[in-house]
């Protein structure tokens, strides 16, 4: 029962993306639509600078915002059942 719907899956996967690709022709990017104005191209530089560095940049500016402002405190950690943990001392406490 598990092959039939295996491929029952995988023949309804095929259908759509070869209805899709049928039916989005890239022949008509080609031709000028009403209105359209394109504007000028982007050059390498500008292009790696808006789709990678740009993106790095934002990742590492919120990773070092999370690790600044982090006010965890190491008592508030979840610890596994059954694992060693050391005992908390309180600082002038007698034996």
């Amino acid at each position: 029962m598990d092959k039939k719907n295996a491929l029952r899956a995988g023949a309804l996967a095929a259908g759509t993306t070869l209805m899709m690709l049928l039916m989005s022709s890239p022949a008509l990017a080609l031709t000028r639509d009403d209105g359209d104005d394109p504007g000028t191209g982007l050059s390498v530089v500008e292009t790696l600078g808006l789709y990678v560095l740009a993106p790095i940049a934002l990742f590492a500016v919120i990773a070092g915002l999370v690790m600044v402002l982090d006010r965890s405190h190491p008592d508030h950690l979840v610890k596994t059942p059954g694992t060693k943990t050391k005992a908390k001392v309180k600082a002038g406490a007698k034996a």
